[in-house]
């Protein structure tokens, strides 16, 4: 892999894992508050769940298999 693709999916990398703490948030904040859409909420956890195959998927290609 060339550097200048690491560094773009280390660039993706960080923007996901970013997403995933607001998202994470947002969940905790909407439980939280007692007044929610459950639909919005259900939502909202599959994209975090989506974030985090996403996630392991970049991580990874970055971090190179030692038995490879």
């Amino acid at each position: 892999m060339l550097e200048s693709e690491k560094q773009a999916l280390q660039r993706l990398l960080e923007e996901l894992l970013l997403e995933h703490r607001d998202l994470d948030d947002i969940i905790d904040r909407l439980q939280t508050s007692g007044s929610f859409d459950p639909l919005q909420l259900q939502r909202m956890k599959k994209r975090k769940l989506r974030l985090k195959d996403q996630i392991s998927q970049i991580e990874n290609q970055l971090i190179p298999d030692i038995l490879a």
